[in-house]
């Protein structure tokens, strides 16, 4: 090629501004921080969203949920043992669903036990009209009574026992509020032998041994209930204390002794909230939003407060983990060598150790609080696997540019380490931390679930407690493992989702890919 063939002619110069001083334009857009970044793409990811919501929620019923009910995890009370879910309005407006009633199907016989309670406190216990149909066994024809019953007013009248300034004070109330709490009492000698005991206060009317000895209820000849209440004479019945030492002979004392033991006959949700009433704690009624247990227990307090407990337990030990693992990571992945082969094997060491050895040896050789010995369980072989993730973050960014740079320019070690470093790796660690609370919810669930942590004393449970009581009840009560199985079921699943949002936010590699 010839010289003459490089020449450009002039005109197609041109130039750019004449007489106006260059510089740089500026930006349109702003520029986005890392984490800001992160947050938009976690923002993007509509299934960690709805797992964010769904675990707000749960954090929020664990802080609360305590301070939103009368009840304590220490209080319960026998006679409302089983009673179903209830709220109130589903229950005014008599929606068969979450009414605190129950679907039964039972004989005539017991179906006259209910309608009888019903007529006696003056409530709904039977709650709709019963479906009757016809059972034939062994040749013999039987009726069969559907109906939805209310658990809460089926418990009906119970017996109490009260010395003479209690009682006094329990008909005072009476008075004062126009209710009626204390029900006339009984003669058992108007039932049969076998129904003459003192445990049943809801047999106020007359029965028989039918054939094959079976309880029959007598009726007048309107087919009405024959009342056995003992008559008023004037006098106050009472027993005193030797009925309860073996005596069985009735008393009828006119002028009542101080010390003498009255058994009172009562409708046992008006004497309910008359203990209420004189303790002051706010409890107006019987009302178990989420049902309750074998034991009479609140479960909506109990799960609530078990749930606190997980969330506490689990936030420490994931908090502490990281503090530690994070220092002791950096460490090894910064200073490598010879330092990094004897921190390793400590490490190595540490997590070969099974945690339930760990739980087995604390428990059996330390008298210590059961929450104290999962704590340092879960911390001895926790902290481990957060050094190294730490450690090969450090090994992955230690060699960069900057860090060359900022080595030059004198930068101390641990400036580099936390300055330079450290930051780039949070995002895989806080990843991890995040992840490490359902782990511990998990495992502390499992471990009380099974026995091996009892973390329930008067103050405190579980939410593997709930579920080992539950299991025993899961044909006739499944409420009681239904709501701390629903617990750990969204914890799990929402956790899940959550970290899976987190780590792709986080991943530095992803960003801009979605543009």
């Amino acid at each position: 090629m010839k010289a003459q063939d490089y020449k450009i002619s002039a005109e197609k110069f041109v130039f750019h501004s004449t007489g106006d001083n260059l510089h740089d334009k500026k930006l349109d857009t702003k520029p986005v921080t890392y984490f800001r970044d992160a947050l938009n793409r976690f923002a993007r990811n509509k299934a960690s969203l709805a797992a964010t919501v769904i675990i707000v929620f749960l954090v929020l019923f664990a802080i609360i949920g305590p301070w939103l009910t009368p009840y304590t995890v220490a209080y319960e009370d026998a006679s409302y043992a089983y009673v179903l879910p209830k709220n109130p309005l589903f229950h005014k407006l008599g929606i068969p669903f979450w009414d605190g009633g129950q679907t039964k199907e039972v004989n005539k016989a017991t179906y006259e036990q209910y309608r009888a309670i019903q007529q006696e406190i003056g409530r709904d216990v039977i709650m709709n009209e019963p479906k009757i149909t016809e059972s034939v066994y062994m040749g013999k024809t039987s009726e069969l009574y559907k109906f939805r019953l209310d658990t809460y007013n089926a418990v009906g009248v119970k017996y109490v026992l009260l010395d003479t300034a209690q009682y006094q004070a329990l008909q005072a109330y009476q008075d004062e509020k126009g209710v009626q709490v204390i029900l006339p009492i009984t003669d058992p000698k108007q039932r049969p032998e076998a129904e003459q005991d003192k445990t049943n206060a809801n047999i106020w009317y007359q029965t028989k041994l039918g054939a094959g000895r079976k309880t029959t209820t007598v009726y007048d000849n309107n087919g009405n209930f024959i009342p056995i209440y003992l008559p008023n004479d004037g006098t106050d019945l009472y027993t005193s204390k030797m009925y309860w030492e073996g005596d069985t002979k009735l008393y009828n004392y006119a002028e009542p002794k101080a010390g003498d033991i009255w058994n009172v006959r009562v409708d046992y949700r008006e004497y309910y909230i008359y203990q209420h009433y004189l303790a002051g704690d706010g409890i107006t009624e019987p009302l178990h939003i989420l049902g309750a247990n074998n034991a009479g227990k609140d479960l909506f307090v109990c799960l609530s407060s078990g749930a606190r407990f997980s969330f506490i337990l689990a936030i420490i030990v994931a908090s502490v983990n990281l503090f530690v693992g994070a220092i002791y990571g950096s460490i090894e992945g910064y200073y490598g060598g010879k330092i990094d082969l004897i921190m390793e094997r400590i490490v190595d060491l540490l997590a070969s150790i099974p945690f339930m050895i760990v739980i087995t040896l604390l428990k059996y050789h330390f008298n210590v609080s059961h929450v104290i010995i999962l704590f340092i369980s879960f911390f001895l072989t926790g902290w481990t696997g957060m050094a190294g993730r730490t450690r090969m973050q450090f090994y992955r960014f230690k060699n960069q540019e900057y860090v060359l740079v900022a080595r030059t320019l004198g930068a101390r070690d641990r400036r580099i380490m936390f300055k330079h470093i450290f930051p780039n790796a949070i995002g895989t660690l806080i990843t991890s931390s995040v992840l490490v609370i359902p782990g511990v919810i998990f495992s502390e669930t499992s471990l009380s679930y099974l026995g091996i942590i009892n973390l329930s004393t008067g103050s405190m449970t579980s939410v593997g407690t709930l579920l080992a009581t539950g299991q025993n009840y899961l044909f006739t009560y499944p409420h009681m493992i239904l709501w701390p199985s629903l617990f750990i079921s969204l914890l799990m699943l929402s956790f899940n989702l959550f970290g899976n949002g987190l780590r792709d936010a986080f991943n530095p590699s992803l960003r801009g890919t979605e543009e």
